[in-house]
């Protein structure tokens, strides 16, 4: 059964192989400091908030997202992407923020 996110009282299931993300809104270089992002410009780097019935990925996974994938979505106070599972290029692991 999928996982689904929830935003207040109400709740986001995504359908068979799709998957919402939070996009990351800053990230850290090298030496540790921390740079925030443009506002237009959205990160390849985004983390499950929740998964369909039939996907491989799990709530909480730190993920590689092809540029021009997915559908943006405002929810409450928050935004999100949704896609399909193949757009997801690969799983960060061992790199918890």
């Amino acid at each position: 059964m999928g996982k689904t996110n929830n935003i207040g009282t109400a709740k986001i299931k995504p359908l068979f192989d799709r998957v919402l993300l939070s996009p990351e809104t800053e990230q850290q270089n090298g030496t540790g400091i921390i740079i925030p992002r443009e506002s237009g410009d959205r990160s390849h780097i985004m983390c499950v908030v929740a998964v369909g019935e039939s996907t491989a990925i799990s709530v909480g996974d730190r993920v590689i997202v092809a540029k021009y994938a997915g559908t943006d979505v405002s929810f409450g106070e928050g935004q999100f992407v949704l896609v399909c599972e193949y757009d997801i290029l690969g799983i960060i692991e061992g790199d918890r923020k």
